[in-house]
């Protein structure tokens, strides 16, 4: 049976050592959760993933959900109880404002238990995830009374929340979308239509699900600018509260899928159901941003998540299993074959793998502490700044998260050799959960065309110079002391191909869209290595220190500076070679005609 820790030693050293969490201070909601609280809520957390969600992850898997003969879905054995655990636990209100039923904690805390809770079990995971991202769009756009009404009920786990954008026909083109909504008597509008692929659409383990639909006011103009957000509960909500009926919104089937099998993935019929304007009529975008933006972080969270899950095992098998003796001689002379993890191909395999989770760890935080900054700052530049690298980051983190995560998986997997493919470790279950992350919420091809076709250019290109400035002090700094100039120095290289990637681009995309297209893929894969990297820089600054002050932690430590080292000189590289793709333009990859394929 797989294993799991969540790595709170890790997430403690980043918060207080490497991101200066204590800095944000003066912000709403972190007076309240210093450094000596947040440490017994991680812990919390932690325990709970570890000991109520993790053993469910397997079990699950092979249970799956089924669909019953009304139409209601059955989640596996023990997800049930697992929700209420997780649910009176404060864990899905975690940072939802105390006005509304939360606790206003910080939303970084809430980023850290999305981890814990997606390494333990990716497919329970989703279903608070989905609620997650449907109380950011509420928060920011629903109307008071829609806040009062239904946030205190999904922040307290007794609803949960679904996004329902994918039609048949409609995936990353939503300007294609059918769905309808005609305006009815007493204000609200009946909707009619189907979605696919919907995400903890039916399920037993809350009282309501607040359905969050994109639909096309009758007589809004065709394309994107004609959609409005509705909400579309399952029970309809009474003013005092309470559930009345049954609206007319149902489970069609469950998708049968590669993977995450613990969660309903459903086509859900609307047939005339009664639904709620969100903000604006034909703004509808303007608000599911906000929820898919969230889920774009939770999703780069889970490539994370099962990536750090999957190298624990790894690590612990390659410790145990015997097989050859180490090309250096004999390590375990008493038995008749050392244990794999002497191999250098095997360790490759690990270091490759622990050192991309721990710097994506980092990436991670330090962009949660920006959306904590963006929300709860009252000064001007400070939010502008923080809103610029959120936008710019997020197809970052989505896109080389997920792609790395499943490739970090199949790694691994492959440490396990034979044993890997079987289902009994578990192995191949990290492999077939992680692939989704790299396709849902926005597949990572149209995540890269995001990055370089609307981030890059949007407002002059402010955001990225802006980060630019900030890597090239912070490693010009980190060159500049003998102790951390020999980290430092690859990633002012790394960072010089990012900037020559730019600029090539700048000088190339405009006169022909497709170079831009051809690119974007490597330039996004490019940007998130010297991201990391800049974050490595970041983690072997608070490493020294550290060890110089409490000489306790030297070993802690030092690894985290060989793992630095092995990124620089074995990962980093790949930068000089993304450049040569992006360079070389499109003419070839666009030339073949397509009957060729």
């Amino acid at each position: 049976m797989p294993i799991y820790k969540a790595p709170v030693d890790d997430a403690l050293f980043l918060l207080k050592d490497v991101l200066n969490y204590e800095g944000y201070g003066n912000l709403p909601g972190f007076g309240d959760a210093t450094l000596d609280v947040v440490e017994p809520i991680l812990g919390e957390g932690a325990k709970l993933c570890e000991e109520i969600l993790q053993p469910l992850n397997q079990a699950g898997d092979r249970e799956g959900c089924r669909r019953q003969g009304d139409a209601s879905v059955s989640t596996p054995k023990g997800f049930k109880q697992a929700f209420d655990a997780f649910a009176q636990g404060g864990w899905i209100g975690l940072s939802v404002p105390a006005e509304y039923g939360g606790q206003g904690l910080p939303y970084t805390l809430t980023v850290l238990m999305s981890e814990f809770a997606s390494g333990a079990n990716m497919a329970f995971a989703m279903y608070p995830g989905l609620t997650q991202g449907a109380l950011a769009a509420l928060l920011r756009h629903g109307s008071e009374e829609q806040k009062r009404r239904y946030i205190p009920k999904l922040a307290a786990g007794r609803w949960t929340g679904t996004m329902n954008l994918t039609e048949p026909q409609c995936g990353t083109d939503l300007g294609l979308l059918t769905t309808k909504a005609v305006p009815r008597a007493d204000g609200s509008y009946s909707i009619a239509g189907q979605k696919i692929f919907i995400s903890a659409g039916e399920h037993d383990l809350a009282e309501n699900i607040v359905h969050l639909v994109l639909a096309r006011i009758e007589g809004a103009s065709a394309g994107v600018k004609g959609i409005s957000l509705f909400i579309v509960p399952k029970f309809d909500v009474n003013a005092d509260g309470s559930l009345g009926e049954r609206n007319k919104v149902s489970c069609g089937s469950i998708e049968h899928k590669m993977g995450i099998h613990g969660n309903s993935t459903c086509v859900m019929n609307f047939d005339g159901a009664r639904g709620f304007l969100v903000g604006e009529p034909n703004r509808g975008l303007n608000a599911m941003f906000v929820m898919m933006n969230e889920a774009r972080l939770g999703v780069a969270i889970q490539g994370l998540a099962v990536s750090e899950a999957a190298c624990q095992n790894a690590a612990a098998y390659a410790k145990e299993r015997l097989q050859g003796r180490a090309l250096s001689g004999v390590k375990n002379p008493g038995k008749a074959a050392d244990p794999i993890i002497v191999h250098p191909d095997v360790r490759r395999m690990l270091m490759e793998i622990k050192a991309w989770n721990e710097a994506a760890r980092c990436l991670v935080l330090a962009t949660a502490l920006d959306s904590d900054l963006a929300h709860r700052t009252d000064d001007a530049r400070a939010k502008q700044a923080a809103e610029d690298r959120l936008g710019l980051l997020t197809p970052v983190l989505k896109g080389c998260l997920t792609d790395m995560g499943f490739e970090n998986a199949v790694k691994a997997q492959q440490v396990f050799g034979g044993h890997g493919y079987v289902a009994e470790w578990g192995m191949e279950q990290f492999v077939r959960d992680a692939r989704i992350a790299m396709i849902y919420e926005g597949a990572n091809g149209i995540q890269a065309l995001d990055l370089v076709g609307r981030k890059l250019p949007k407002d002059g290109g402010r955001a990225i110079m802006a980060w630019f400035k900030e890597a090239s002090d912070l490693v010009a700094a980190a060159s500049a002391d003998e102790a951390t100039k020999a980290y430092a120095e690859p990633v002012k290289a790394a960072l010089g191909d990012l900037q020559k990637a730019t600029m090539w681009l700048m000088q190339n995309a405009l006169a022909k869209p497709d170079n831009a297209g051809a690119a974007s893929y490597d330039y996004m894969h490019l940007f998130g290595r010297v991201a990391l990297g800049v974050m490595w820089v970041k983690i072997v600054r608070a490493a020294l220190a550290k060890k110089a002050r409490e000489p306790d932690s030297a070993a802690a430590m030092d690894a985290k500076l060989t793992l630095a080292r092995f990124y620089m000189e074995r990962m980093l590289p790949e930068t000089s070679l993304r450049l040569a793709r992006i360079s070389s333009g499109a003419d070839a990859m666009m030339s073949l005609p397509a009957e060729m394929f």
